[in-house]
């Protein structure tokens, strides 16, 4: 341990008289010299570098080197604030045909779809927000499976979302009542044991003690909160009961005193819901069922709804129903609102005849955070253009691919062209890609930079 030494040194009567000690330390290596104030402040700690004369008339005697603590002030900043991105992916309507269902049975006579989403791993990996359409009902195993015009698709399906990472299923659409009242309470119950996994467009009737909006789905990630929001135009049919809207969010307006549906007003619900999704969260994602189905290019309806959504606030519209891509567009509302709007991203996995269904949109958002704002990056965002690869004699699943990988030899293998009794070739599909998603087409390295 260092020994200090107290020692006075100059003339004792003149220290005193001034007011000041000198204190040194005195060890073998080194010495070290202090003259205090009055408060203790050190005011000179280097022998070599202080005016004495300017010194001592603030200096005053001290006692004991030993009790003096070294003083320093420490600065305290502000963290800088790193500002970064939140990524979303969205895919289109998870299509359960037969021969999908039928590609899930295994040896044993279970069923197990996690092969659906093997392929795009390396996306959901890369993403924050992770959204399928669940195009046909998960109704209930008891029932049967089933497949056009009444869908009901095995319950193993959605075990393979949740694991895939999905954490938004949209579960708002035509075929959803394909099984009634009961299957879509059905559905509920099985996405409530799936608590990790947000389920939007379905809900239980709303109790009257209730003042949560049903319709509004919160999901936060990193203290940011998105709301969710998914509707259907409608069930596969002209009107909607009381009982059937209580659980099912419906898109379109009703027919004054009728439970019919006007098909060309938006259900004033929806605006409504949007604005006050608004005022809850950070972004709004609105989610809508709607538009002509294999129509490369969306209707006056969509058109016309997807301004009035984005006049109430919504920053991102995700279509679904049309069964092939449309375009992508930003949307600039009457009173300066701006959302990111895709008409339709297409189906995901099917067993169509029709060539333009086997393209897809992989939606890709880019939401950009800084210290106090957050906003769509429109120049990273667009859609990655996927090919839906299924195999016939019989009919069964067989890839999902980036359209920058799908080769002729592929698509001349397609089984489209068996069972859709088309011609098929690599080249419709880059011609589909640049007619309808166009300079929102992303690449894999635009994706993943």
């Amino acid at each position: 341990m260092k020994k200090r030494l107290l020692v006075l040194f100059c003339s004792l009567g003149v220290l005193v008289g001034v007011g000041i000690t000198f204190c040194v330390s005195a060890d073998t290596s080194s010495t070290e010299v202090a003259i205090m104030d009055d408060t203790g402040k050190i005011l000179v700690t280097d022998p070599d570098n202080y005016n004495i004369e300017e010194t001592l008339s603030d200096a005053i005697a001290i006692e004991h080197w030993d009790t003096i603590a070294p003083q320093s002030e420490s600065i305290e900043t502000e963290p800088v604030f790193e500002e970064y991105d939140i990524k979303l992916m969205a895919l289109g309507d998870n299509l359960l045909h037969m021969g999908l269902v039928n590609s899930g049975k295994q040896s044993d006579g279970s069923y197990n779809f996690d092969f659906l989403f093997a392929d795009i791993a390396d996306y959901l990996a890369a993403s924050d927000i992770k959204i399928i359409n669940q195009e046909t009902p998960l109704a209930g195993n008891s029932l049967g499976f089933s497949g056009y015009p009444l869908f009901n698709s095995p319950t193993e399906v959605g075990d393979a979302i949740a694991r895939a990472g999905f954490n938004v299923v949209l579960s708002a659409t035509n075929h959803s009542a394909d099984q009634g009242i009961s299957g879509i309470d059905n559905i509920v119950s099985f996405w409530d044991t799936h608590p990790e996994v947000l389920l939007a467009g379905l809900h239980a009737p709303q109790e009257d003690t209730d003042t949560t909006n049903p319709r509004i789905n919160l999901l936060n990630i990193d203290d940011i909160t998105f709301a969710i929001l998914n509707y259907t135009y409608g069930p596969n049919y002209g009107s909607a009961s009381k009982e059937l809207a209580s659980r099912l969010d419906i898109l379109c307006a009703y027919k004054e005193g009728s439970t019919a549906l006007d098909f060309t007003t938006i259900n004033p619900t929806v605006l409504a819901d949007i604005a006050e999704a608004d005022a809850l969260a950070d972004i709004v994602i609105v989610c809508p069922h709607w538009g002509n189905e294999y129509a490369l290019t969306p209707s006056v309806y969509q058109t016309t709804f997807a301004k009035q959504m984005t006049e109430a606030g919504a920053d991102v519209i995700i279509g679904t129903h049309p069964h092939v891509p449309q375009p992508i567009e930003i949307v600039t509302a009457d009173n300066g609102n701006t959302s990111l709007c895709f008409y339709s991203l297409g189906n995901y996995v099917s067993t169509q005849k029709n060539g333009a269904s086997m393209l897809e949109e992989m939606a890709w958002v880019v939401f950009h955070v800084t210290e106090n704002d957050i906003s769509v990056d429109f120049e990273k965002s667009g859609a990655l253009p996927l090919v839906c690869h299924y195999l016939s004699g019989p009919l069964r699943y067989g890839a999902v691919y980036a359209l920058e990988d799908y080769t002729e030899e592929l698509a001349s293998q397609h089984g489209i062209i068996r069972w859709g009794q088309i011609s098929f070739h690599l080249s419709d599909l880059q011609n589909w890609n640049t007619l309808i998603i166009g300079d929102r087409a992303l690449t894999k390295e635009e994706i993943f930079q």
